[in-house]
C-alpha cells in the first residue's frame, strides 16, 4: 500500500524519480500499458533509460495504422526492450464480424463500445492480471472524464494502483520532452493525428479542435473506450 506521505513524494518528483519511487515499492509488479502513443513514448523513454523493473506492453485491435507496427519495431531497437503485444480473443472478433459487420462500430455507441470491450478492454484485463500498480499516460487536459483524475488513484475494479505520472503535463510539455530525448514517435502526429487509435475509428483534427475530437468522429459521446472510465 502506498501511505500519504509516500504519494506526496511521488507527485513533487521528477518523471524518472517518481517511477523509481513507484517501482521501488513494487518491484516486479508494475506494468506500462502503451498505445505507442506520444505520452506512453516518453514514459517508455524514462522507463528504458532507467532500467526500471516495468512491464511494457501493447493492445493489437487488429484494426491498427501500419505506422504503430513500424514504431513498436523501432521502440524495441531503439531501447534494446520487448513490448509484450496481447491481442483479442479470435472467437469474440469472429462472432462479433458475424452478427454485426466488420465495421458494425459505425451503425451506433452500442456497437462501438462492444467493439471496444472485445478488442481492447478483454485484452488490457489479461495483460493487468497480477500487476499491483498500472502506469498510463494519461493527461488531466485530453478529455473532460480525465481532468480530474489524480496521479495515484486505486482501481477498485480492478484491485490495483493506477499511476498517472504525466496527469498535469500539457501537451508541449510531452512534446518538447520527445524532442529534447528524440524519441520515436509515430508520423501520423505530424499530420494533425492527436490521439490515434485503430484507423477506421480515428482521425485527423482541425487547428483549434478538441484533442479527442478525431476519435470515434461520427459520434456524440465522452470519447472514451473504457480502459479509462473515471468513477
Amino acid at each position: 500500500m502506498f501511505t500519504e506521505e509516500q504519494i506526496q513524494a511521488i507527485e513533487k518528483a521528477s518523471l524518472a524519480e517518481a517511477l523509481k519511487l513507484v517501482t521501488d515499492q513494487f518491484p516486479e509488479a508494475t506494468v506500462l500499458s502503451s498505445s505507442l502513443g506520444q505520452e506512453d513514448q516518453v514514459l517508455t523513454e524514462a522507463i528504458a533509460v532507467n532500467k526500471l523493473p516495468v512491464k511494457i506492453f501493447t493492445l493489437d485491435t487488429g484494426r491498427l495504422f501500419y505506422e504503430h507496427y513500424d514504431l513498436l519495431e523501432k521502440t524495441n531497437a531503439r531501447y534494446k526492450i520487448n513490448i509484450a503485444v496481447y491481442f483479442p480473443e479470435d472467437s469474440d472478433v469472429e462472432a462479433y464480424v458475424k452478427a454485426k459487420g466488420a465495421n458494425g462500430f459505425y451503425e451506433s455507441v452500442e456497437n462501438r463500445k462492444e467493439c471496444c470491450f472485445i478488442r481492447k478492454v478483454k485484452p488490457l484485463n489479461r495483460a493487468l492480471e497480477g500487476a499491483k500498480v498500472w502506469i498510463t499516460g494519461l493527461r488531466s487536459e485530453q478529455s473532460d472524464n480525465r481532468k480530474d483524475m489524480k496521479m495515484i488513484e486505486w482501481d477498485e475494479d480492478r484491485g490495483l494502483y493506477k499511476f498517472n505520472p504525466l496527469i498535469r503535463w500539457s501537451y508541449n510539455e510531452v512534446l518538447n520532452y520527445i524532442k529534447e530525448k528524440n524519441i520515436p514517435y509515430n508520423p501520423l502526429h505530424d499530420k494533425g493525428f492527436v490521439s490515434i487509435g485503430c484507423a477506421p475509428c480515428t482521425r485527423a483534427i482541425e487547428p483549434g479542435e478538441d484533442p479527442r475530437a478525431g476519435r470515434w468522429w461520427w459520434e456524440a459521446s465522452h470519447k472514451e473506450c473504457g480502459l479509462h472510465v473515471h468513477q
